[in-house]
């Protein structure tokens, strides 16, 4: 892994007036290829070499990355208003993620939150936890004729939290090789991720590359409204009969309007949490092993804590709150490696951030991943230390220095799930396995939906 600690910015020629710092660029394509072909060396060394808000050319745009977590508030909460999701950057995704949570902007994204939030209330969400505990005991046992051979973490991970993302969202095991909606969403979501980052050549072109992606779409839209339709029928006859998302999605109401969701918010919001459930969280537990790993006094402390507070019995989430290192864990591990690279906003009129003037239509980078790293807000920033969480250390952190599920009113609405999943994983696994690095093996971080071990992560069980 690079050492992310910036040194003091280069001087720069002379400019006009207050012009942010940066790297000149050539239209049309601008930083975009460097930023697409080394995401993370490209953005590290544009902080090195110029602080804390760099501009860019980011093809037709002109682009900001922001370090600092001043200048994220500004973005994220302060003048949020001004900062949408860059529908011209999102294109790419659009014809999976259609208008959802993820996606949508202004009123749109209003409507949509105030339906879904009820569901997301934290009591409502309790009765998954067995779901995910009893995913992952099914794991274990299949781990247990394992022996000595190397399991790929990042594949274990990627295999539960569809399982888990299945079950929540629809009752049904998506990790199956023979599940359509999984098959097909875990097959396209990787291509989908280059337009993503260069959009190039669109995806009405038709190249094999994006005849296959349509193909896909159309197999994935038939089987998920036809998951709808039934579910409809089946919540018409029993309308007490909401026990996972879908069902939620479909039973719930606009509070001012008594307005529902049609079919196509459904099943644009059921592929929004898809990822969310399934990309996101999957990445956050690899990376979670890696470290501890890597760390076996870290692991101890957590072996200590699950030992000592649930004696060997089955985790639950009315306990979770009993376990303080362990969400310490996932939150360290986050912070070292968030789920999102950057969270990208596109500035809706002209503004100003850190006394440089940000031009209306540029496009805004919240570089959360060295932001989780900087110096200045984050003692020794590239140790693995869950203490840095507890509230003693906790309290005089600016509350945008860490960010892995963004902020302000956007702030991820799964949140609490995201987390009850992960901590849930962790204390299940750490009551009967150690997990150790295999030697020699390269760790690379690349950047895509979520970022992720390049080669994957190969680990050894050593049951306890």
């Amino acid at each position: 892994m690079r050492h992310m600690t910036p040194t003091a910015p280069e001087t720069q020629p002379a400019e006009e007036p207050r012009k942010a710092p940066g790297p000149h660029s050539f239209p049309p394509l601008g930083s975009a290829p460097a930023f697409a072909r080394d995401t993370e060396g490209f953005t590290f060394r544009m902080w090195r070499r110029y602080g804390d808000l760099v501009r860019v050319r980011f093809l037709l745009w002109p682009g900001y990355l922001l370090y600092h977590p001043d200048h994220v508030k500004m973005v994220l909460h302060d003048h949020h208003r001004n900062y949408d999701k860059p529908s011209a950057m999102l294109g790419s995704v659009m014809p999976l993620f259609g208008n959802g949570l993820f996606t949508s902007n202004g009123e749109s994204w209003l409507h949509q939150r105030r339906l879904m939030q009820p569901s997301f209330h934290h009591k409502r969400l309790e009765h998954f936890g067995t779901v995910m505990t009893d995913a992952t005991l099914a794991m274990l046992e299949r781990w247990q004729n394992q022996g000595e051979q190397p399991l790929n973490m990042e594949t274990e991970m990627t295999r539960l939290t569809l399982h888990i993302a299945g079950l929540t969202l629809f009752n049904l095991d998506l990790s199956s090789d023979v599940n359509v909606v999984g098959h097909t969403f875990t097959t396209m979501l990787p291509q989908l991720t280059r337009y993503f980052l260069l959009p190039f050549p669109p995806l009405w072109v038709p190249t094999p590359r994006n005849r296959r992606l349509q193909t896909g779409l159309k197999t994935l839209n038939q089987v998920v409204y036809d998951m709808i339709s039934q579910r409809r029928q089946r919540l018409a006859n029993s309308p007490a009969e909401a026990f996972d998302l879908l069902s939620m999605l479909l039973s719930a109401r606009d509070e001012e309007t008594g307005e529902e969701m049609n079919d196509q918010q459904v099943r644009d919001e059921v592929m929004t949490l898809l990822l969310a459930g399934h990309e996101t969280t999957s990445a956050t537990l690899t990376w979670t092993w890696y470290l501890l790993s890597q760390h076996p006094e870290i692991e101890q402390r957590l072996h200590d804590e699950v030992d000592r507070v649930l004696g060997g019995q089955i985790p639950t989430v009315d306990r979770l709150g009993d376990l303080p290192y362990t969400r310490n864990v996932i939150q360290e591990a986050m912070r070292l490696y968030p789920p999102a690279f950057f969270i990208i906003r596109h500035a809706i009129a002209s503004d100003e951030i850190g006394g440089y003037p940000i031009p209306a239509n540029s496009l805004i980078f919240l570089m959360a991943h060295m932001l989780h790293r900087h110096p200045a807000f984050w003692e020794e920033p590239e140790r693995f230390d869950p203490d840095r969480f507890t509230p003693e250390r906790s309290t005089n952190r600016p509350r945008y220095a860490y960010i892995p599920f963004g902020g302000g009113p956007r702030l991820c609405i799964g949140n609490s799930l995201a987390m009850m999943e992960a901590q849930l994983v962790l204390a299940t696994v750490a009551q009967r396995y150690s997990l150790r690095r295999v030697p020699g093996h390269p760790v690379e971080l690349q950047v895509s939906v979520a970022t992720r071990p390049r080669y994957g992560l190969p680990l050894t069980l050593h049951p306890r």
